[in-house]
């Protein structure tokens, strides 16, 4: 990673209330939010973005940091350790990575391939935390992990071509 500039910290801080408005709107909302946990993840937009602003490390980096700010945002579901790592540590810093993946014209694969990796997060913790069977977990998760893909995949790459950010910079 290259030095990290006071410009970088003050982004990255950026990323991190953006989503920290994002996920607070959203648990607001009734109708957002599944009743056990999970929502369509608007929130997700900030660090997708991120990523493709400031590259996989930061991006992940503020992945993280949004965990700990979904503390303060909202009810977190949390009944073990696994549970944790699965359904957020591991869910949010994926977002992370979504530069690394290639993008076509406005079709930017790193959101479906992150929104895929937390959706199997969250269905394997389902199975494992949860208890549930891989069914009921895939049934549960699938709405709004499919609403959320589809939302970053229209919202992102307008904001990412408007803004005029650097799409090809990896860490």
């Amino acid at each position: 990673m290259k030095k990290l500039t006071t410009l970088d910290l003050v982004y990255m801080a950026f990323y991190a209330a953006l989503f920290m408005v994002l996920d607070y709107f959203t648990n607001m909302i009734p109708f957002l939010k599944m009743p056990n946990g999970g929502s369509i993840g608007v929130s997700t937009i900030a660090l997708i973005v991120c990523s493709y602003h400031l590259g996989w490390i930061k991006g992940t980096i503020v992945g993280l940091v949004s965990v700990l700010i979904q503390f303060v945002t909202g009810p977190m579901y949390i009944p073990q350790l696994l549970g944790f790592l699965m359904d957020y540590l591991i869910a949010f810093s994926v977002y992370g990575l979504a530069s690394l993946f290639p993008n076509y014209k406005y079709f930017y694969s790193g959101i479906l391939i992150t929104n895929f990796l937390r959706f199997a997060s969250h269905t394997i913790g389902g199975v494992i935390v949860w208890e549930t069977t891989w069914w009921g977990s895939i049934i549960y998760n699938a709405p709004y992990m499919i609403a959320t893909t589809i939302v970053g995949m229209i919202v992102v790459p307008i904001l990412v071509e408007r803004l005029h950010l650097n799409k090809e910079k990896t860490a």
